[in-house]
């Protein structure tokens, strides 16, 4: 195995030293780079700018935790089938992060990427410019049948109070750049084309925060989980001394009513 090589620029070890991202573990990582920094270091192996650094860490706060959503449940309920396996119960919730929680983050970043790459020439350069833009292209997602990802919320009906603070940080650290452009400019005319007034929520600026910072897209998920992992251990933290998880079960296993068996439909080929 001596010929072989796998080179990283990561975590390596030798007798004395442990580096990492080309830095001395010890010496010149711990104590002196939060791990806000570090992460989006890790993610991106450039070390952020101050600002760079307050808009990531605005994000992984507004994703880490929003109560007993379907992620917390399921973490809760694991941990009361397998108290004995705390990794189970964090990686049930992780698993839960899809398209209607969490992943929203993901496909806004996404989808705000593509719109902004299929555009010809200059990008706007005023409210108005960014306004026509964003008009086409939520005719041009309504045509398609297909929905705008970072538009509405089950809760914030009359808008979503991450998402103005969110884009006032970017704006205070001049981070405000064409993905968080374009969804505010949805914002503000998507009205106009679904025939009511949706609000821009939570998961859906963070992913133009992060794609403005140039996160990785395949990785805006995977920072929406990291978030949500502190999130879940405050869930389970909450569990230990408050445990409901037991009471959620016995709502459901105790009110269960018996059915009649509703078939799926026989195909036949």
């Amino acid at each position: 195995m001596a010929d072989h090589e796998y080179p990283t620029a990561l975590g390596a070890s030798s007798l004395k030293t442990i580096t990492l991202l080309g830095r001395d573990l010890a010496e010149d990582v711990m104590g002196k780079v939060s791990f806000g920094e570090l992460a989006f270091w890790l993610a991106t192996q450039r070390r952020p700018e101050p600002g760079e650094v307050r808009v990531f860490e605005a994000v992984l706060a507004a994703l880490a935790d929003h109560g007993f959503t379907p992620t917390a449940i399921v973490t809760r309920l694991t941990y009361l089938s397998a108290p004995d396996s705390i990794q189970g119960a964090l990686a049930a919730g992780l698993l839960g992060g899809g398209s209607r929680f969490l992943g929203v983050t993901e496909d806004c970043g996404r989808f705000l990427h593509d719109a902004l790459s299929g555009v010809d020439g200059a990008l706007p350069a005023d409210d108005a410019g960014w306004d026509e833009l964003a008009l086409a292209i939520v005719r041009k997602a309504r045509q398609d049948g297909k929905f705008v990802p970072g538009l509405g919320h089950h809760v914030h009906k009359e808008g979503d109070p991450r998402t103005p603070r969110l884009m006032r940080i970017a704006a205070e650290e001049n981070l405000f750049g064409p993905h968080l452009a374009l969804f505010a400019a949805i914002g503000r005319v998507h009205p106009a084309v679904l025939g009511k007034t949706l609000p821009l929520n939570g998961a859906g600026v963070c992913g133009a925060a992060l794609a403005d910072l140039g996160l990785p897209l395949e990785l805006l998920r995977a920072v929406a989980l990291l978030a949500r992992t502190a999130g879940l251990i405050g869930q389970l933290a909450e569990e230990l001394r408050h445990p409901v998880g037991n009471e959620i079960f016995l709502s459901v296993d105790l009110n269960n009513r018996p059915v009649e068996p509703d078939p799926y439909p026989h195909r036949r080929d």
